[in-house]
């Protein structure tokens, strides 16, 4: 189950809602066989994130996603992804606003299950994007809603 706590302004560079960040969990979950789980999920700007950073990772300015394990039970422990680095990114590396957050929270559900950054790592957040990712026709009406 997914806690969301969005902390910054609904950004309609970030136009994901709470249902559609609830179904990427649920995809992300049944790729890495997940039957059980429990984790939050808090939506910041950059200058939390930032500010997060520096106290727990030792790095200045904002990142995309912090990963915190839990370690109890079925608590997997707390993602913090910010909506301002998250739309910064996926406009300069030209990805799907969806599928560039599905990347960042596998990303960060694979750290809160033990994974450390590596080649296994990488193939294991490419395969939960491919799974999770939307149909070819709703991908492009995301980018280009006009059509």
């Amino acid at each position: 189950m997914l806690h969301l706590d969005q902390c910054v302004a609904v950004d309609p560079r970030f136009p994901l809602s709470g249902p559609e960040l609830m179904d990427i969990f649920e995809g992300l979950a049944l790729a890495f066989g997940l039957d059980q789980w429990e984790l939050s999920l808090r939506i910041v700007d950059d200058r939390e994130m930032a500010a997060l950073n520096g106290q727990y990772m030792g790095c200045l300015g904002p990142t995309n996603v912090l990963s915190f394990p839990g370690g109890e039970g079925d608590w997997l422990g707390d993602l913090v992804l910010s909506a301002e680095t998250l739309a910064r990114e996926s406009l300069l590396y030209n990805q799907d606003v969806h599928e560039y957050t599905v990347r960042l929270l596998a990303h960060g559900l694979l750290h809160l299950m033990g994974h450390d950054h590596g080649p296994e790592m990488d193939g294991l957040t490419e395969l939960a994007v491919a799974s999770v990712r939307l149909d070819e026709n709703e991908s492009l009406i995301r980018l280009f809603p006009t059509i």
